[in-house]
Protein backbone atom coordinates (compact mmCIF):
# COMPACT_ATOMS: atom_id res chain seq x y z
CA UNK A 1 0.00 0.00 0.00
CA UNK A 2 1.29 3.47 -0.84
CA UNK A 3 2.03 6.11 1.69
CA UNK A 4 -0.99 8.34 2.29
CA UNK A 5 -1.23 11.65 0.45
CA UNK A 6 1.11 14.31 1.77
CA UNK A 7 0.16 17.95 2.24
CA UNK A 8 1.64 18.99 -1.12
CA UNK A 9 -0.01 17.11 -3.98
CA UNK A 10 -1.24 17.75 -7.51
CA UNK A 11 -4.68 17.86 -9.13
CA UNK A 12 -5.05 16.54 -12.65
CA UNK A 13 -8.26 17.43 -14.52
CA UNK A 14 -9.26 15.68 -17.75
CA UNK A 15 -11.91 17.34 -19.95
CA UNK A 16 -13.65 14.92 -22.33
CA UNK A 17 -17.06 14.37 -23.90
CA UNK A 18 -19.72 11.93 -22.74
CA UNK A 19 -19.78 10.28 -26.16
CA UNK A 20 -16.02 9.64 -26.30
CA UNK A 21 -15.12 5.95 -26.48
CA UNK A 22 -12.09 3.74 -25.86
CA UNK A 23 -12.10 0.14 -27.11
CA UNK A 24 -15.91 0.07 -27.25
CA UNK A 25 -16.28 1.43 -23.69
CA UNK A 26 -17.18 4.95 -22.59
CA UNK A 27 -13.86 6.76 -22.28
CA UNK A 28 -14.51 7.95 -18.72
CA UNK A 29 -15.17 4.36 -17.57
CA UNK A 30 -12.03 3.11 -19.32
CA UNK A 31 -9.96 5.86 -17.68
CA UNK A 32 -11.32 5.01 -14.21
CA UNK A 33 -10.60 1.31 -14.67
CA UNK A 34 -7.07 2.05 -15.84
CA UNK A 35 -6.36 4.39 -12.92
CA UNK A 36 -7.66 1.83 -10.44
CA UNK A 37 -5.50 -0.93 -11.91
CA UNK A 38 -2.49 1.37 -11.66
CA UNK A 39 -3.30 1.99 -7.97
CA UNK A 40 -3.79 5.75 -8.30
CA UNK A 41 -5.21 7.19 -5.07
CA UNK A 42 -8.65 7.98 -6.52
CA UNK A 43 -10.61 9.76 -9.23
CA UNK A 44 -13.97 11.55 -9.54
CA UNK A 45 -16.13 12.04 -12.66
CA UNK A 46 -18.25 15.20 -12.87
CA UNK A 47 -20.98 15.59 -15.55
CA UNK A 48 -21.46 19.11 -16.87
CA UNK A 49 -24.82 20.70 -17.67
CA UNK A 50 -23.51 22.66 -20.64
CA UNK A 51 -20.32 23.51 -22.51
CA UNK A 52 -18.47 23.59 -25.79
CA UNK A 53 -15.08 22.30 -26.85
CA UNK A 54 -12.63 22.18 -29.74
CA UNK A 55 -15.40 22.09 -32.39
CA UNK A 56 -17.33 24.99 -30.73
CA UNK A 57 -20.55 22.97 -30.59
CA UNK A 58 -22.67 23.93 -27.58
CA UNK A 59 -24.02 20.95 -25.63
CA UNK A 60 -26.66 21.26 -22.91
CA UNK A 61 -28.57 19.02 -20.54
CA UNK A 62 -31.95 20.46 -21.48
CA UNK A 63 -34.80 17.99 -21.00
CA UNK A 64 -35.23 17.38 -24.72
CA UNK A 65 -31.50 17.00 -25.37
CA UNK A 66 -30.30 14.58 -22.71
CA UNK A 67 -28.68 12.36 -25.32
CA UNK A 68 -26.25 15.10 -26.48
CA UNK A 69 -22.48 14.80 -25.97
CA UNK A 70 -22.25 16.56 -22.59
CA UNK A 71 -18.87 17.58 -21.13
CA UNK A 72 -17.28 15.37 -18.45
CA UNK A 73 -14.52 16.24 -15.99
CA UNK A 74 -12.31 13.57 -14.41
CA UNK A 75 -10.32 14.81 -11.42
CA UNK A 76 -7.41 12.97 -9.80
CA UNK A 77 -5.45 14.05 -6.70
CA UNK A 78 -2.17 12.28 -5.95
CA UNK A 79 1.54 12.85 -5.43
CA UNK A 80 3.45 14.61 -8.24
CA UNK A 81 5.19 11.34 -9.11
CA UNK A 82 1.90 9.46 -9.43
CA UNK A 83 0.32 12.27 -11.46
CA UNK A 84 3.25 12.13 -13.89
CA UNK A 85 2.70 8.39 -14.21
CA UNK A 86 -1.05 8.87 -14.72
CA UNK A 87 -0.44 11.43 -17.49
CA UNK A 88 1.80 8.98 -19.30
CA UNK A 89 -0.87 6.28 -19.14
CA UNK A 90 -3.96 8.42 -19.84
CA UNK A 91 -2.69 10.80 -22.53
CA UNK A 92 -2.90 8.26 -25.37
CA UNK A 93 -6.52 7.53 -24.42
CA UNK A 94 -7.63 11.18 -24.69
CA UNK A 95 -7.69 11.73 -28.44
CA UNK A 96 -9.82 14.87 -28.15
CA UNK A 97 -10.00 16.90 -24.98
CA UNK A 98 -7.88 18.74 -22.45
CA UNK A 99 -5.65 17.69 -19.55
CA UNK A 100 -4.47 20.17 -16.91
CA UNK A 101 -2.33 19.82 -13.77
CA UNK A 102 -2.06 22.18 -10.80
CA UNK A 103 -0.51 22.11 -7.35
CA UNK A 104 -2.93 21.63 -4.44
CA UNK A 105 -2.65 21.47 -0.66
CA UNK A 106 -4.20 18.36 0.89
CA UNK A 107 -5.97 19.42 4.08
CA UNK A 108 -7.52 16.06 4.91
CA UNK A 109 -7.60 12.61 3.36
CA UNK A 110 -9.43 9.88 5.22
CA UNK A 111 -12.13 7.21 5.00
CA UNK A 112 -14.96 6.86 7.47
CA UNK A 113 -14.60 3.14 8.15
CA UNK A 114 -10.83 3.42 8.64
CA UNK A 115 -11.26 5.88 11.48
CA UNK A 116 -12.39 4.15 14.68
CA UNK A 117 -12.96 7.47 16.41
CA UNK A 118 -16.68 8.24 16.86
CA UNK A 119 -16.04 11.83 15.84
CA UNK A 120 -19.72 12.81 15.70
CA UNK A 121 -20.18 12.40 19.46
CA UNK A 122 -20.23 15.55 21.59
CA UNK A 123 -17.37 16.50 23.88
CA UNK A 124 -19.79 16.82 26.80
CA UNK A 125 -20.60 13.09 26.52
CA UNK A 126 -16.99 12.10 27.17
CA UNK A 127 -15.37 14.88 29.22
CA UNK A 128 -14.53 14.71 32.93
CA UNK A 129 -16.83 17.10 34.77
CA UNK A 130 -15.09 17.21 38.14
CA UNK A 131 -12.04 19.39 37.49
CA UNK A 132 -9.18 20.46 39.76
CA UNK A 133 -8.26 24.08 39.02
CA UNK A 134 -5.69 26.72 39.90
CA UNK A 135 -5.85 30.53 39.97
CA UNK A 136 -3.41 32.97 38.34
CA UNK A 137 -2.42 34.52 41.69
CA UNK A 138 -1.62 31.19 43.37
CA UNK A 139 2.07 30.65 44.16
CA UNK A 140 3.95 27.99 42.17
CA UNK A 141 4.78 26.13 45.39
CA UNK A 142 1.11 25.81 46.33
CA UNK A 143 0.26 24.73 42.78
CA UNK A 144 2.97 22.05 42.88
CA UNK A 145 1.66 20.71 46.19
CA UNK A 146 -1.79 20.41 44.66
CA UNK A 147 -0.41 18.52 41.65
CA UNK A 148 1.42 16.12 43.95
CA UNK A 149 -1.68 15.55 46.07
CA UNK A 150 -3.94 14.86 43.09
CA UNK A 151 -1.31 13.30 40.75
CA UNK A 152 -2.63 15.52 37.93
CA UNK A 153 0.08 16.75 35.55
CA UNK A 154 -1.91 19.57 33.98
CA UNK A 155 -4.57 21.82 35.50
CA UNK A 156 -6.73 24.61 34.04
CA UNK A 157 -6.11 28.07 35.47
CA UNK A 158 -9.35 30.03 35.96
CA UNK A 159 -10.11 33.60 36.98
CA UNK A 160 -12.79 34.79 39.41
CA UNK A 161 -15.47 34.36 36.72
CA UNK A 162 -14.49 30.73 35.94
CA UNK A 163 -13.04 31.87 32.62
CA UNK A 164 -10.03 29.82 31.50
CA UNK A 165 -6.89 31.96 31.66
CA UNK A 166 -4.36 29.24 30.84
CA UNK A 167 -3.05 25.76 31.63
CA UNK A 168 -0.31 24.85 34.09
CA UNK A 169 1.65 21.65 33.51
CA UNK A 170 4.59 20.08 35.28
CA UNK A 171 6.55 20.91 32.11
CA UNK A 172 5.76 24.61 32.67
CA UNK A 173 7.19 24.32 36.18
CA UNK A 174 10.27 22.57 34.78
CA UNK A 175 10.93 25.20 32.14
CA UNK A 176 9.90 28.41 33.88
CA UNK A 177 9.93 27.84 37.63
CA UNK A 178 13.13 25.79 38.01
CA UNK A 179 11.47 22.56 39.12
CA UNK A 180 13.92 19.66 39.08
CA UNK A 181 11.57 16.85 38.05
CA UNK A 182 8.30 15.96 36.36
CA UNK A 183 5.38 14.67 38.38
CA UNK A 184 5.98 11.02 37.40
CA UNK A 185 9.54 11.32 38.69
CA UNK A 186 8.48 13.17 41.84
CA UNK A 187 6.15 10.29 42.74
CA UNK A 188 9.21 8.05 43.13
CA UNK A 189 11.34 10.40 45.26
CA UNK A 190 11.99 9.87 48.95
CA UNK A 191 10.45 12.31 51.41
CA UNK A 192 13.60 14.34 52.04
CA UNK A 193 14.32 15.13 48.37
CA UNK A 194 10.68 15.88 47.67
CA UNK A 195 10.38 18.20 50.67
CA UNK A 196 13.56 20.02 49.67
CA UNK A 197 12.23 20.63 46.17
CA UNK A 198 8.78 21.70 47.35
CA UNK A 199 10.18 24.07 49.99
CA UNK A 200 12.39 25.70 47.36
CA UNK A 201 9.40 26.28 45.07
CA UNK A 202 7.33 27.69 47.92
CA UNK A 203 10.07 30.25 48.53
CA UNK A 204 9.72 31.49 44.96
CA UNK A 205 7.96 34.78 44.20
CA UNK A 206 6.57 33.36 40.95
CA UNK A 207 2.83 32.85 40.58
CA UNK A 208 0.88 30.44 38.43
CA UNK A 209 0.05 33.33 36.10
CA UNK A 210 3.77 33.95 35.56
CA UNK A 211 4.59 30.44 34.33
CA UNK A 212 1.37 28.98 32.90
CA UNK A 213 0.87 28.26 29.19
CA UNK A 214 -1.40 30.88 27.65
CA UNK A 215 -3.70 31.46 25.94
CA UNK A 216 -5.31 28.12 26.74
CA UNK A 217 -6.41 25.91 23.87
CA UNK A 218 -10.03 25.08 24.67
CA UNK A 219 -12.97 23.24 23.19
CA UNK A 220 -16.69 23.80 23.74
CA UNK A 221 -18.88 21.21 25.40
CA UNK A 222 -21.14 21.00 22.34
CA UNK A 223 -18.28 20.66 19.85
CA UNK A 224 -17.75 17.32 18.14
CA UNK A 225 -15.20 14.85 19.41
CA UNK A 226 -13.63 14.87 15.96
CA UNK A 227 -12.94 18.59 16.20
CA UNK A 228 -11.51 18.18 19.70
CA UNK A 229 -9.22 15.33 18.61
CA UNK A 230 -7.92 17.34 15.67
CA UNK A 231 -7.30 20.41 17.84
CA UNK A 232 -5.51 18.32 20.45
CA UNK A 233 -3.36 16.54 17.85
CA UNK A 234 -2.46 19.79 16.09
CA UNK A 235 -1.37 21.47 19.33
CA UNK A 236 0.39 18.38 20.68
CA UNK A 237 -1.34 18.62 24.08
CA UNK A 238 -2.76 15.90 26.30
CA UNK A 239 -5.72 17.78 27.77
CA UNK A 240 -8.19 20.46 26.69
CA UNK A 241 -10.28 22.57 29.06
CA UNK A 242 -13.95 22.35 28.06
CA UNK A 243 -16.00 25.55 28.20
CA UNK A 244 -19.65 26.47 27.79
CA UNK A 245 -21.07 29.07 25.41
CA UNK A 246 -20.00 31.87 27.79
CA UNK A 247 -16.44 30.55 28.03
CA UNK A 248 -16.79 29.21 31.59
CA UNK A 249 -14.96 26.00 32.51
CA UNK A 250 -17.28 22.97 32.66
CA UNK A 251 -14.90 20.04 32.26
CA UNK A 252 -11.67 18.63 30.86
CA UNK A 253 -11.14 16.32 27.88
CA UNK A 254 -7.99 14.21 27.85
CA UNK A 255 -6.19 12.32 25.11
CA UNK A 256 -6.86 9.13 27.06
CA UNK A 257 -10.63 9.83 26.98
CA UNK A 258 -10.52 9.97 23.17
CA UNK A 259 -8.29 6.93 22.68
CA UNK A 260 -10.39 4.88 25.10
CA UNK A 261 -13.46 5.46 22.92
CA UNK A 262 -11.51 4.41 19.84
CA UNK A 263 -10.35 1.27 21.64
CA UNK A 264 -13.93 0.35 22.50
CA UNK A 265 -15.18 0.75 18.94
CA UNK A 266 -14.75 -2.21 16.58
CA UNK A 267 -13.03 -1.06 13.41
CA UNK A 268 -11.82 -3.54 10.79
CA UNK A 269 -9.99 -1.84 7.95
CA UNK A 270 -10.68 -4.42 5.25
CA UNK A 271 -10.52 -3.62 1.55
CA UNK A 272 -9.00 -0.25 2.37
CA UNK A 273 -8.70 2.28 -0.46
CA UNK A 274 -5.22 2.88 -1.78
CA UNK A 275 -3.42 5.75 -0.09
CA UNK A 276 -5.13 5.59 3.32
CA UNK A 277 -3.03 5.12 6.45
CA UNK A 278 -4.26 1.91 8.04
CA UNK A 279 -1.27 0.08 9.52
CA UNK A 280 1.09 1.09 12.30
CA UNK A 281 4.07 1.02 9.92
CA UNK A 282 2.52 4.01 8.14
CA UNK A 283 2.37 6.20 11.25
CA UNK A 284 5.13 4.88 13.54
CA UNK A 285 8.12 6.98 14.51
CA UNK A 286 11.36 5.51 13.15
CA UNK A 287 13.25 7.39 15.86
CA UNK A 288 13.73 4.74 18.52
CA UNK A 289 15.70 5.78 21.64
CA UNK A 290 17.47 2.57 22.61
CA UNK A 291 20.42 1.26 24.62
CA UNK A 292 21.97 -2.16 25.14
CA UNK A 293 21.51 -4.18 28.31
CA UNK A 294 25.08 -3.32 29.39
CA UNK A 295 24.64 0.45 28.99
CA UNK A 296 25.52 2.44 32.08
CA UNK A 297 23.55 5.22 33.73
CA UNK A 298 25.44 7.96 31.88
CA UNK A 299 24.62 6.48 28.47
CA UNK A 300 20.95 5.93 29.38
CA UNK A 301 20.52 9.55 30.46
CA UNK A 302 22.37 10.81 27.40
CA UNK A 303 20.07 8.88 25.04
CA UNK A 304 17.02 10.22 26.89
CA UNK A 305 18.23 13.81 26.66
CA UNK A 306 19.29 13.57 23.01
CA UNK A 307 15.96 12.09 21.96
CA UNK A 308 13.86 14.34 24.19
CA UNK A 309 12.16 11.17 25.45
CA UNK A 310 11.13 10.06 28.91
CA UNK A 311 11.75 6.40 28.07
CA UNK A 312 14.29 4.23 26.26
CA UNK A 313 14.03 0.71 24.86
CA UNK A 314 16.60 -1.79 26.15
CA UNK A 315 17.92 -4.20 23.51
CA UNK A 316 19.33 -7.64 24.24
CA UNK A 317 22.47 -9.11 22.65
CA UNK A 318 20.49 -10.07 19.52
CA UNK A 319 19.07 -6.56 19.06
CA UNK A 320 15.57 -7.49 20.25
CA UNK A 321 13.54 -5.36 22.67
CA UNK A 322 13.98 -6.75 26.19
CA UNK A 323 12.45 -3.98 28.30
CA UNK A 324 11.82 -0.28 28.86
CA UNK A 325 13.39 2.27 31.19
CA UNK A 326 11.52 5.44 32.12
CA UNK A 327 12.94 8.47 33.90
CA UNK A 328 10.89 7.51 36.95
CA UNK A 329 12.39 3.99 36.83
CA UNK A 330 15.84 5.57 37.03
CA UNK A 331 14.98 7.66 40.05
CA UNK A 332 13.32 4.76 41.86
CA UNK A 333 16.06 2.19 41.24
CA UNK A 334 19.37 4.01 41.58
CA UNK A 335 20.96 4.38 44.98
CA UNK A 336 19.55 7.27 47.09
CA UNK A 337 22.99 8.90 47.15
CA UNK A 338 22.94 9.21 43.34
CA UNK A 339 19.45 10.64 42.95
CA UNK A 340 20.31 14.32 43.34
CA UNK A 341 22.86 14.20 40.53
CA UNK A 342 20.55 12.09 38.40
CA UNK A 343 17.75 14.66 38.68
CA UNK A 344 20.15 17.39 37.57
CA UNK A 345 21.27 15.23 34.66
CA UNK A 346 17.71 14.56 33.53
CA UNK A 347 17.27 18.31 33.22
CA UNK A 348 20.46 18.53 31.16
CA UNK A 349 22.49 20.09 34.00
CA UNK A 350 25.70 18.88 35.58
CA UNK A 351 27.13 15.38 35.17
CA UNK A 352 25.50 12.03 35.58
CA UNK A 353 26.44 10.48 38.93
CA UNK A 354 28.91 7.62 38.82
CA UNK A 355 27.19 4.27 39.10
CA UNK A 356 27.91 0.69 38.11
CA UNK A 357 24.23 -0.07 37.54
CA UNK A 358 23.37 -1.34 34.04
CA UNK A 359 20.32 -0.97 31.83
CA UNK A 360 19.45 -4.64 32.19
CA UNK A 361 19.07 -4.14 35.95
CA UNK A 362 17.10 -0.89 35.70
CA UNK A 363 14.61 -1.84 33.00
CA UNK A 364 11.03 -3.00 33.42
CA UNK A 365 11.06 -6.30 31.52
CA UNK A 366 8.51 -7.05 28.86
CA UNK A 367 7.68 -4.78 25.95
CA UNK A 368 4.35 -4.47 24.17
CA UNK A 369 5.18 -5.28 20.53
CA UNK A 370 3.23 -5.42 17.30
CA UNK A 371 3.79 -6.42 13.71
CA UNK A 372 4.16 -3.54 11.20
CA UNK A 373 0.92 -4.66 9.53
CA UNK A 374 -1.11 -4.27 12.73
CA UNK A 375 -4.14 -2.01 12.10
CA UNK A 376 -4.03 1.35 13.87
CA UNK A 377 -7.34 0.58 15.60
CA UNK A 378 -5.91 -2.70 16.91
CA UNK A 379 -2.84 -0.88 18.23
CA UNK A 380 -5.10 1.47 20.20
CA UNK A 381 -6.97 -1.49 21.67
CA UNK A 382 -3.76 -3.34 22.59
CA UNK A 383 -2.27 -0.36 24.37
CA UNK A 384 -5.40 0.19 26.44
CA UNK A 385 -5.83 -3.46 27.35
CA UNK A 386 -2.21 -3.67 28.49
CA UNK A 387 -2.24 -0.15 30.01
CA UNK A 388 0.83 0.88 28.03
CA UNK A 389 1.88 4.27 26.67
CA UNK A 390 4.33 2.87 24.12
CA UNK A 391 4.11 0.12 21.54
CA UNK A 392 7.27 -1.15 19.80
CA UNK A 393 6.82 -2.09 16.14
CA UNK A 394 9.07 -5.07 15.37
CA UNK A 395 9.89 -7.07 12.25
CA UNK A 396 9.68 -10.88 11.83
CA UNK A 397 13.12 -11.20 13.44
CA UNK A 398 11.88 -9.42 16.57
CA UNK A 399 14.12 -6.40 16.05
CA UNK A 400 12.47 -2.99 16.62
CA UNK A 401 11.61 -0.94 13.54
CA UNK A 402 9.80 1.96 15.15
CA UNK A 403 7.67 3.23 17.96
CA UNK A 404 4.02 4.19 18.42
CA UNK A 405 2.84 6.26 21.36
CA UNK A 406 -0.46 7.86 22.33
CA UNK A 407 0.30 11.12 20.57
CA UNK A 408 1.06 9.31 17.31
CA UNK A 409 -2.18 7.35 17.59
CA UNK A 410 -4.21 10.49 18.30
CA UNK A 411 -2.74 12.15 15.21
CA UNK A 412 -3.61 9.10 13.14
CA UNK A 413 -7.19 9.07 14.44
CA UNK A 414 -7.56 12.80 13.89
CA UNK A 415 -6.01 12.39 10.41
CA UNK A 416 -3.31 14.95 10.99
Amino acid sequence: MKQRLKENAQLMTIYIGEADRWRSKPLYAAILETLKLEKIAGATVVRGVAGFGAHSNIHTAAILRLSEDLPLLIQIVDTPQEIDRAIEIISPMVREGLITVQDVKVVKYTHRYLNPLPGDRLVQEVMTRKVETLTPRMGVGEAWRKMLATLIKAMPVVDEHDQVAGMLTDEDLLERAGLNQRLSVAERLDGALLKEETDRLEGSQLTVGDVMSQPAITVRAKDSLGLAAERMARAGVKRLPVVDEEGRLVGVLSRVDILRLAAEKDSKPQNAPVGAAVRVREVMSASLPAVGEDAGLAEIVEVMLEGGAHRVVVLDSKGKAAGLISDSDLVARVQPSARGGLLRSLRGLGKTPDSEVKAGELMSPGVLMADPETPISEAVRMMFEEKRKWLVVAGPDGKPLGLVDRQILLRALADR
